[in-house]
């Protein structure tokens, strides 16, 4: 039979509960702002100040302005290409490089890991970057924002755990059945680390979704700009006074302020509807690329 709590143990638990909620409210509210804000009426919004618990009026105006604006669509559909193919390259080479490291006695294994390891303190600066993507071509292509980034030095550290920890039998069982290191790669060790592959998703996916910088150093032509940069150019450039709206009687509402926060939700969403998928991986993910047994 259960005994009955004591008092300190009720006090405690309600006090825990309620710093929790507090905490989750302020991780949240930011976001319910932005949104609140961007399905706000723009003549209303402007006029308020202080914190804001629901939306002033409702208006969807922000969003029409924001996919009937070309560089936004166009940016967005940049950004998915640079995901989508900066992230299966991505994974690709960290999967490659980190299974010819994984292995026993590779020649310089151990020198050669160093080597990749000091790339993530030493680093050439940017000017030779830029000097480097002019020589070899690379400026004002999408491939500017894709192959140098093919690989990061941690998330190859993290896959390299993550292929050593898979008992080595399997792959002198599969060795005696005639499979190469192609077939033991894609056929055993990928699908065995599927956890570290999703959270390999999600690192390069998120880091390529946010990437403005490069875009920023690197291209030039408005064509290949990713969403990121065009989001910076409305939040912090002030970008949107052009942007208007009619109402009633043919007057016009400026939408700026609102279109900001619609902005930034709409290039926010396609993230978060990932980590529902991925989420159930990610713990286990990182605790087995993270932990050597």
């Amino acid at each position: 039979m259960r005994s009955a709590r004591s008092a300190g143990e009720v006090i405690f638990d309600t006090i825990n509960v309620v710093v929790l909620c507090l905490l989750s409210f302020i991780t949240l509210y930011p976001f319910l702002y932005v949104l609140f804000a961007s399905i706000s009426t723009p003549s209303e919004f402007v006029q308020h100040r202080g914190v804001l618990l629901w939306p002033k009026g409702f208006s969807m105006d922000s969003y029409r302005m924001v996919f009937e604006n070309p560089n936004i669509i166009r940016s967005y559909l940049n950004t998915i290409f640079y995901v989508a193919v900066g992230t299966t390259l991505n994974i690709l080479m960290t999967a490659l490089g980190a299974y010819g490291l994984s292995r026993r006695n590779v020649m310089w294994g151990s020198t050669i890991m160093l080597l990749i390891v000091m790339t993530m303190f030493f680093d050439g600066g940017l000017i030779p970057k830029y000097l480097l993507m002019k020589n070899i071509g690379l400026l004002d292509t999408y491939w500017a924002l894709i192959i140098p980034s093919a690989m990061t030095t941690w998330n190859l550290i993290i896959m390299r755990t993550a292929f050593q920890g898979i008992p080595v039998a399997l792959e002198e069982s599969a060795r005696i059945d005639g499979a190469n290191d192609w077939t033991i790669l894609f056929r055993i060790i990928i699908p065995l680390s599927l956890p570290v592959i999703a959270v390999m998703v999600l690192f390069y996916g998120v880091w390529h979704w946010n990437k403005w910088f490069d875009a920023l150093i690197y291209l030039r032509n408005r064509d290949l700009f990713p969403l990121q940069l065009i989001l910076r150019e409305i939040l912090i450039q002030n970008d949107t006074s052009s942007m208007m709206t009619s109402v009633g009687g043919g007057d016009r509402m400026p939408v700026g302020e609102t279109i900001k926060y619609a902005t930034i939700i709409v290039a926010t969403l396609p993230i978060l509807f990932m980590y529902p998928f991925l989420q159930k991986y990610f713990v286990k993910g990182v605790m087995i690329g993270a932990v050597k047994e």
